[in-house]
């Protein structure tokens, strides 16, 4: 009796073993005939889902860089229109960007009136050049006597107005933003550009000052100080100073610091080599 349930545990087991290697043999060979199929079976395989975390994470961060690199480009883009339109605003002017430190000359033949100009160096062309109604004679009796004091003043245009009126409006939100370009070029007019300016020396007013364009009567005085560095003296009257009957030029040269206060002021100082004192010479230049 109990060999006979020994024997049909023994069956049992061997059978049990039997079924799970059938099912193991067929899993083996379910997989490896899901391999080798190249087509998928339409009608089992399930719809694989369309969107998953990582691939709509990665799609959002891109969009994100490429509107990114989008409106970098826009700006570049505006940015170079407005340098463009400025220098077309103002031909003939790159030579106008001054430093901290610049050299000044005053000039004038002694019958004649007082040159001013202002070079980046002595050999480059005057950035501001203009000429006082007070003779070079009457500055160098003022000089003689104490500090100087220039002061030139000159009146803001309508048009600047107008523009700066614009340009308040649209910086608070209001007005037609398309005119900004208008309302910029109205007020780009530096403040060296200015034509004509009122002179006060020492507080005295001394008619009116006018900007001159750089001719080849200047253009030879300050080609003949081109060496000169910082000095006075007096040139004698030939061809080559650009003599015209009025006498010997004298002149005097120095270095001048430049200080902006604003685009309506900026002032002129001239640097002693000593370094010690208040200096000799300042030009005031204001807009109001």
């Amino acid at each position: 009796m109990a060999k006979g349930n020994s024997h049909d545990f023994t069956s049992k087991r061997h059978n049990s073993s039997f079924h799970w290697t059938r099912k193991v043999g067929s899993d083996e060979n379910d997989d490896v005939s899901s391999t080798h199929n190249p087509l998928p079976d339409h009608n089992n395989s399930k719809p694989a889902s369309k969107h998953t975390p990582s691939s709509s994470s990665s799609s959002s961060s891109s969009n994100v860089i490429t509107q990114k690199r989008k409106l970098q480009s826009f700006a570049v883009s505006r940015l170079r229109s407005v340098i463009a339109t400025l220098s077309r605003a103002r031909p003939g002017h790159h030579h106008s960007g001054l430093g901290s430190r610049v050299v000044g000359t005053l000039f004038g033949s002694r019958r004649g009136h007082v040159h001013f100009s202002i070079q980046k160096d002595p050999n480059s062309p005057p950035a501001f050049l203009i000429e006082l109604a007070t003779p070079i004679s009457g500055l160098v009796k003022e000089m003689a006597s104490g500090l100087v004091r220039i002061a030139l003043e000159c009146d803001k245009g309508k048009e600047e107005d107008e523009g700066e009126e614009k340009n308040k409006t649209l910086r608070h939100g209001g007005g037609d933003k398309t005119k900004t370009t208008t309302a910029t070029a109205a007020i780009s007019r530096r403040l060296v550009e200015e034509p004509m300016w009122r002179t006060y020396c020492n507080g005295k007013k001394c008619g009116f000052a006018t900007r001159r364009e750089c001719g080849e009567k200047e253009k030879k005085v300050l080609k003949a100080l081109e060496m000169v560095s910082m000095g006075a003296g007096v040139l004698p009257e030939t061809e080559d100073t650009g003599g015209d009957g009025g006498g010997d030029v004298m002149y005097m040269r120095a270095k001048f610091e430049r200080i902006v206060g604003s685009r309506d002021s900026e002032a002129f100082y001239m640097m002693n080599p000593d370094s010690n004192g208040a200096p000799e010479l300042s030009i005031y230049l204001l807009r109001i």
